[in-house]
């Protein structure tokens, strides 16, 4: 039964990467802290865990939503290798932040993120195009922002960098692609620190690697990859505007469990 729930929640979140450009972290962060939970799963470490296992997986989501981005036209590679240097150090610096945080005191922080999100996906509030791209050092800085937070919250970073990039003037289509390459960078930085900064914790279950726990990683990513696959390709047909308020429903949800527990 939990294999089928970590299959289940590859798809939907490899669905939300290819299409929303978020990396699918707003929904396996969550889901897997209650199945970690019902697994009786120490609550020390459990949303710690929860964090670098879907960090780990968006390593896989975004590599599959990259290539069909890539294939359209849809990422600034121009932006995107400025703004992985500072997302490599900031996403090794906010798993250092998340690991001083202890368990429930992350999953509030992470609650109000979901809220945050939640307003900003159901009301539609984005920044109007009003500035250009700010130079390399510019974007290092950005990107070393979004990948501190990106790496507390176990999200690829395209809550914070696409509106970035709208801010911009880059083109909603560029901004979601290139958001889906920066989640590569921010996952490949915060999944190694997770597994370094983890190893050798006591409360960790068997099948760990760090914070990373394997059984939940492989069931997300074998769904996950194809299904970014997919979203991305609605990405370039569709509005995603209904998707967005029913997805804002459930962060509102989310965040309001983990607030309230």
């Amino acid at each position: 039964m939990v294999v089928l729930l970590y299959l289940v929640l590859g798809a939907i979140a490899g669905l939300l990467a290819g299409l929303f450009g978020i990396g699918g972290g707003l929904i396996i962060v969550p889901v897997l802290v209650f199945s970690f939970a019902y697994q009786g799963i120490s609550p020390d470490v459990l949303t710690h865990m929860a964090v670098g296992t879907s960090l780990a997986t968006i390593v896989f989501t975004s590599l599959s939503s990259v290539k069909t981005h890539h294939e359209k036209g849809g990422v600034r590679w121009e932006l995107f290798k400025p703004m992985t240097v500072g997302i490599v150090l900031g996403a090794a610096l906010g798993v250092y932040t998340a690991a001083e945080l202890s368990g429930p005191v992350l999953q509030k922080v992470i609650g109000v993120f979901a809220i945050v999100m939640a307003a900003q996906m159901g009301f539609g509030l984005k920044p109007k195009p009003a500035r250009e791209v700010p130079g390399n050092k510019g974007l290092m800085g950005v990107g070393a922002g979004i990948g501190w937070a990106s790496a507390i919250f176990g999200i690829g970073g395209g809550s914070l960098s696409v509106p970035f990039l709208t801010w911009c003037n880059v083109r909603m289509q560029q901004a979601v692609g290139t958001s889906a390459a920066c989640g590569l960078p921010i996952a490949v930085s915060a999944a190694v620190t997770n597994i370094y900064k983890g190893w050798g914790e006591p409360a960790l279950p068997e099948w760990s690697a760090g914070f990373i726990y394997l059984p939940a990683f492989i069931g997300i990513v074998m769904t996950s990859v194809y299904f970014a696959r997919v979203g991305a390709k609605l990405a370039h047909k569709l509005s995603a505007e209904k998707l967005k308020r029913i997805f804002a429903l459930l962060l509102v949800f989310v965040g309001l469990r983990f607030l309230l527990a």
